[in-house]
């Protein structure tokens, strides 16, 4: 996994945590219980969903969790538009992931109105009921995360561990974009290194900037510029097949237009498709460097 240094170092805390807690209730000693459930706080694109895919399989592969499997998902596939309704449609959700991590994207929705509040009531009682079987993420930009935890005391005492994710840099990013074109049989010529390079610098950033997500949408358009450039070409050469030019990098929207910064008003709490971890329109399991640059 590219950068994430801070990330690495504290998953792997979490998890010496955890371990050493086992082995003191397998040698009969008492062992405070710590809780699993963690916050990720980032911008979009910086690997938030990836990294909890990560941890449910290095929690499995400990015996912390007997199966691992990530369930994401967002506030409407939490909450319902009849009072009742919201309850049953967040305890089916936790069903599926019990076992594994429930990762929840752009908790911070879940605020604002009675529906949502049943989903945090459903998702606490949940969280009690299966503590020793299932692991809560939820994950957001940071400010909004902050004040969404500390109004739910339930929630509060639960998640007391936030992650930060921070945005990449450009070698990162530059690093991110090679892995993915290697990744698909793609390979950049000098210039077009020395184009991306220029391109990086050039973009503006802010909290909608795509990170990860960004290096994915520039090799894809990469891709279809490439495509267009051979298509006169009647047997080109694998070498031609590989390489990406300079010419085949083009601009690209440096924000993501569906992905608002949230402010603290109700209606700015709202579901974003787009918001946080891994390509949201195909899910991160089709594409898994989209959040990293896959969560």
């Amino acid at each position: 996994m590219i950068g994430l240094d801070a990330v690495k170092k504290e998953i792997h805390r979490q998890v010496a945590l955890l371990t050493v807690e086992k082995l003191r209730t397998e040698a009969g000693l008492k062992a405070p219980r710590m809780s699993r459930h963690l916050v990720f706080v980032g911008n979009p694109g910086t690997g938030k969903t990836t990294v909890a895919r990560l941890v449910g399989g290095i929690y499995k592969a400990l015996g912390l969790l007997p199966t691992g499997q990530l369930v994401e998902v967002d506030r409407s596939e939490l909450v319902a538009g009849y009072v009742g309704q919201t309850a049953i449609k967040t305890a089916e959700v936790c069903a599926k992931a019990v076992g594994g991590v429930l990762f929840i994207d752009e908790a911070y929705s879940l605020a604002g109105d009675q529906y949502a509040q049943e989903a945090v009531n459903t998702l606490v009682k949940e969280m009690e009921d299966h503590r020793h079987d299932l692991v809560v993420i939820v994950a957001g930009y940071p400010d909004p995360m902050a004040r969404f935890i500390a109004q739910n005391p339930g929630l509060a005492s639960r998640f007391t561990t936030t992650i930060e994710f921070d945005d990449y840099d450009d070698d990162e990013l530059m690093a991110i974009l090679t892995s993915i074109a290697s990744g698909s049989d793609y390979e950049l010529s000098d210039e077009a290194e020395q184009r991306v390079r220029a391109m990086l610098q050039a973009t503006p950033r802010g909290p909608a900037f795509g990170n990860g997500r960004f290096s994915r949408n520039l090799f894809e358009a990469a891709v279809g510029r490439h495509a267009w450039r051979l298509r006169d070409e009647k047997a080109p050469t694998v070498e031609q097949l590989r390489r990406l030019e300079a010419g085949d990098l083009v601009e690209i929207p440096e924000t993501e237009p569906t992905a608002p910064v949230p402010g603290s008003a109700p209606d700015t709490l709202r579901d974003d498709p787009d918001g946080v971890g891994a390509d949201d329109e195909a899910r991160s399991d089709e594409h898994p460097h989209d959040d990293e640059g896959s969560a």
